[in-house]
Order: structure tokens, then sequence, then C-alpha cells
């Protein structure tokens, strides 16, 4: 039955891993579009504050002295950060090769663009080395990892099977049994009186 249930999680891991590389794919190039965008929305915010003879930095603390701005230096900076972020991690993906995206799962972290791979991604038969990769790592990781699940819910009952069988096998052992010990016939003295003639024994 275990071997069943790990057979099935095998399976599961194989059919779930299997996507990965189409997935990360899709992923690369929402990502690459987001990056677009905050890059161009960014050059449009530094040649405003250029306009008017300010940096970046000088233009987002004169918005703060403003209590009307303020709400918009704070949201300039989230969008700031977040370009940084993601630009980060594109960079990172388009250098891996399709398997070396498996190990980088913290790449790929940014919900809006994932929330909008998710919605459009189709699965499909893997055709490619790297969906075939995937998929028996995916085989070998879920059998492994229900299998050592199984084991540790199992494990108590094992144990109580095993002395309980320990326990019966030490009942039903057979008693040793010595052989009777003999004692040596005893001997009658003999007599020192001699018998008199003629006397009968």
């Amino acid at each position: 039955m275990i071997r069943i249930l790990c057979l099935a999680g095998g399976i599961a891991g194989a059919a779930g891993l299997s996507q990965f590389p189409e997935f990360s794919q899709q992923y690369l190039q929402r990502l690459g579009g987001q990056v677009d965008e905050l890059s161009r929305q960014i050059k449009e915010f530094d040649a405003t504050a250029l306009q008017d003879g300010m940096g970046r930095e000088e233009m987002l603390e004169a918005m703060s002295a403003l209590p009307l701005t303020q709400g918009q230096e704070a949201m300039w900076r989230r969008t700031i950060a977040r370009h940084a972020r993601l630009n980060e991690n594109m960079t990172a993906l388009r250098a891996a090769t399709p398997i070396e995206r498996m190990l980088m799962p913290h790449r790929m972290t940014d919900r809006d663009t994932f929330q909008a791979v998710w919605q459009d991604y189709t699965p499909a038969v893997p055709v490619s080395t790297a969906g075939a990769a995937a998929a028996g790592a995916g085989f070998v990781g879920g059998w492994a990892a229900l299998g050592s699940v199984l084991g540790l819910l199992t494990m108590p009952f094992r144990r109580k099977t095993r002395a309980q069988t320990r326990t019966g096998t030490a009942a039903t052992k057979p008693t040793r049994m010595d052989p009777p010990v003999r004692r040596p016939a005893s001997e009658q003295p003999k007599s020192h009186i001699r018998p008199l003639s003629g006397a009968r024994r």
C-alpha cells in the first residue's frame, strides 16, 4: 500500500514539475514587460525632475515636504524599489538555463506577474529536454517526499509490531530440560567377620 501511495506521489510530482520550464519561460516574458513599463515610468519621472532643475532624490524630498504630494512620494519610492528588484530577478533568470531556474524559485515571487501568468497558463505535455528532466526530478522528489512522510507516520506502529513480535517469541521459546542425573548404586559394606565353618549363608 505504501509503495502505491509513493508511486502516486511520484507521478504527481512529475506532472507538476514538468510544467516548470515552460511556466518559468512565460513568467520571464511577463517579467520583462513589467520591467519595461516601470522603466518607462521612472524615465518620465526623472525627465520631469530634470525640467525643474532637480535630480530624482531631490524631487522625492521636495514631494515629501508638501502634504499634498507626500502620498505620491511614497508611491514613487515603492515603484523605484520594485523596478530595481524585478530588474535584478529578470537578469538572473535570463542568465540561467531552464534547469537552473528550477533552483531559483525566489526569483519568481512577484505576485502580480505570477498571477498574470497563472491565469493565462495552459498545461501541456513537455516535449523539451528540460521538461523531461524536470519530470524525472519531480517523480523522484514526489516519491521521496511522500515516502518520508508515510515513514514518519507509520513508525510508531512498526515499533509496536516489533515489540509484540519479540514478546511473543520470548513467551513461546521452549524451556531447556536437563537430563536426569543418575546416582551410582550404593554398594553394601563388606563384613570383616569370617563366617563360621558349617554355617549356612
